[in-house]
């Protein structure tokens, strides 16, 4: 398939959000709706390259929202949409691509499925458009009332036929650029618009319920509801046990605590550690620590534990996952693990990326029963929990 880009426009002002930070810039679940929109073009196989169209006021915004997403760089926009549009279309004349996707940066939701019905439709149409059919009753507003009441009916319209668009909307480049360019000076609603106005020929394809516009406060807290249902908890466990040796520390939960004895093991022995580590792993089906960090290596002799909960919690990130808490319960007579509680937590949340209110770190005996009762070693268990994407 010859190069296909998508534009992405948000160069708008988002007025009906309300003062403050544009839409484009404000964010859902901690991320931007730009940078959102954006990472979804980027991530389909059909789309060689990303490039936005931005207000000539939003630079620095702008950057501090994509961050280092591998977008072509950024093109200034005019005073509507439809100038924005064009613009964009002409910084990409250089790379001439054969198809190009116009999408407005306030929808982060579109589905992967909806950008291959819009490139699959391109083989043998001028444009696409993902739309919807109306299925609510149309009413028509009399003239408007005084006094803040509400207007009233004039009428129901009939909506046999007609439809929702959304975007991205695609197109074969040339032809639609030579209809920005014909169609400047008219005030036209999208490229749909645009491009049947000067001949072009555009298919409908199925578009998507989730794939809204943030145009309000409702909208905000709608797509707030979708990005909680799209992910799932998940909950791993760890146990770990190592016994005493010769020493005047042990390692636990990242902190050196003074005891008469210290912890035997291929690396440092952090016993709170290798539990948490594992349940982490265990939280994602990524295997154990053992798997990660055999012992039989020789590169890991005598290594501070805290590497290995690193790499657990990097696994985690990788795999669109956020750590929701840690919760780690350490078993043994001594040493006395309350005086050090708090020093634990700040450490492992240090670690792991996260608030310490996120992390727990509790201690238990069994009244002197067991390897632990006699003060042969100390044992840990450990429960995480992770916020992943839903899959199968």
């Amino acid at each position: 398939m010859s190069a296909c880009i998508a534009l992405l426009v948000a160069a708008g002002r988002g007025s009906r959000l309300g003062p403050g930070t544009p839409k484009q810039y404000r964010r859902l679940a901690g991320e931007p709706i730009l940078r959102r929109a954006a990472a979804v073009f980027l991530a389909h196989p059909g789309i060689d390259g990303v490039r936005v169209v931005i207000h000539a006021d939003d630079g620095e915004a702008y950057r501090e929202a994509v961050g280092d997403l591998p977008l072509l760089a950024p093109v200034p926009g005019g005073a509507t949409r439809q100038d924005s549009v064009r613009l964009g279309l002409e910084s990409l004349e250089a790379e001439a691509p054969d198809r190009v996707l116009i999408h407005d940066a306030a929808r982060p939701f579109v589905a992967a499925a909806v950008l291959d019905q819009v490139i699959g439709a391109l083989d043998e149409w001028d444009g696409a458009i993902p739309a919807l059919p109306v299925v609510d009753t149309l009413k028509r507003e009399a003239t408007p009332t005084k006094g803040g009441r509400p207007p009233a009916s004039a009428g129901t319209v009939e909506r046999a036929g007609l439809w929702r668009a959304q975007t991205p909307q695609g197109f074969r480049y040339g032809p639609i650029l030579a209809a920005h360019r014909a169609m400047v000076g008219r005030a036209l609603t999208d490229d749909a618009a645009v491009a049947e106005a000067a001949g072009l020929q555009v298919a409908m394809v199925a578009g998507d319920e989730d794939n809204l516009k943030v145009t309000t406060e409702d909208d905000l807290r709608r797509g707030e509801r979708l990005l909680a249902d799209a992910f799932e908890i998940r909950t791993g466990m760890g146990f770990d046990v190592h016994r005493f040796c010769d020493g005047d520390h042990a390692m636990l939960c990242g902190i050196p605590v003074p005891h008469t004895h210290g912890l035997l093991g291929h690396s440092d022995a952090d016993v709170g550690l290798h539990a948490l580590t594992d349940a982490l792993l265990g939280a994602i089906g990524a295997g154990d620590i053992g798997s990660h960090f055999p012992p039989s290596d020789p590169r890991w002799r005598g290594a501070p534990s805290e590497v290995f909960l690193r790499h657990a919690a990097s696994l985690v990130t990788e795999a669109g996952g956020r750590i929701v808490n840690a919760d780690v319960t350490l078993i043994c007579e001594r040493p006395k693990i309350g005086p050090h509680r708090d020093a634990m937590r700040a450490r492992i949340a240090e670690l792991l990326g996260c608030a310490p209110s996120r992390v727990s770190v509790k201690a238990t005996t069994t009244e002197e029963l067991g390897f632990t009762g006699r003060r042969e070693g100390i044992a840990a268990q450990a429960v995480a929990a992770v916020r992943m994407p839903e899959s199968l």
